[in-house]
């Protein structure tokens, strides 16, 4: 199970959703920029993409918290906005 992230560019997430689909209704509805993320439930991102095996920690600093703690991999879905629309997607469903 996973859930969509926004973040409009602080430095944290301004909302938290089930569905892409209910995301891109409230993105679309405020007419927000910034990028729309998809998370893995109940495990970091770090640990997810280790048994996905899309990272293989190789070195001694692959382990070290500093890494993992902001760790980020494009093997997760995400989906950029502006002014409540996707330049690469098209429109967004009012």
């Amino acid at each position: 199970m996973v859930v969509w992230v926004f973040n409009g560019g602080g430095h944290f997430a301004s909302g938290v959703f089930t569905t892409r689909e209910l995301a891109e209704a409230w993105i679309a509805g405020h007419k927000l920029t910034g990028i729309l993320s998809e998370y893995p439930l109940d495990t970091g991102l770090y640990d997810s993409a280790v048994a996905r095996g899309v990272f293989k920690p190789k070195r001694p600093e692959h382990y070290e918290p500093q890494l993992i703690g902001r760790f980020n991999s494009a093997c997760f879905d995400h989906y950029h906005y502006e002014n409540g629309h996707s330049p690469s997607g098209g429109e967004i469903p009012d």
